[in-house]
């Protein structure tokens, strides 16, 4: 009787201590407190950019990977660019950022803004539609045809693959990939 009861505490310690080996994270994994912790960071850096009179918040996508902010998107000017930038790396908890804003060199057209929302679809279809990239972690941001790609995803294969499913979009006249490679912890 008493060695059922070892032989069943030892059984029931094995099975939890396997329980918690599958739930740790694994290199492009975030575990759960990781993902609410860049959760918060990216809310803090978009009140951030909301509160300054100089940026325009909505030009710029903020994206957080393990205390990694990606500040993504077209902005109207260099100031602007720098601006974001210091802003987001004054936000607690923020360990880097990088800043892949692009500055307009011109107004663009309702007619050009029209087309680069068309464009912006169809590459979001074709990354959706690819076997290898995982869309959910692309965002698609588009200025005159020069498509922007930026994110987080799992490896250089995905990250190359998705910059040629974006060149393989008719209108699609250059494609700048800032996806960046989940790392480990």
């Amino acid at each position: 009787m008493i060695a059922n009861k070892t032989m069943s505490r030892a059984m029931l310690c094995a099975l939890l201590g396997l329980a918690l080996v599958g739930c740790a994270p694994t290199r492009t994994q975030q575990a759960p407190g990781e993902v609410i912790d860049d959760s918060v960071i990216t809310a803090r850096v978009n009140s951030a950019l909301v509160a300054d009179p100089t940026t325009k918040a909505r030009q710029i996508d903020v994206q957080t990977r393990r205390g990694t902010v990606q500040l993504n998107g077209f902005v109207d000017s260099s100031a602007s660019k720098a601006r974001a930038a210091e802003l987001a790396g004054r936000v607690r908890g923020v360990r880097s950022v990088d800043n892949n804003l692009l500055v307009r060199d011109t107004k663009t057209t309702v007619g050009e803004t029209i087309d680069d929302s068309v464009l912006t679809g169809k590459v979001k279809a074709a990354l959706i539609g690819d076997p290898v990239t995982k869309a959910r972690q692309i965002s698609v941001e588009t200025l005159r045809g020069v498509v922007q790609l930026s994110g987080f995803v799992d490896s250089a294969a995905e990250r190359d693959q998705a910059t040629k499913v974006a060149q393989a979009v008719t209108g699609v006249r250059e494609v700048r990939n800032d996806l960046a490679i989940k790392q480990g912890p």
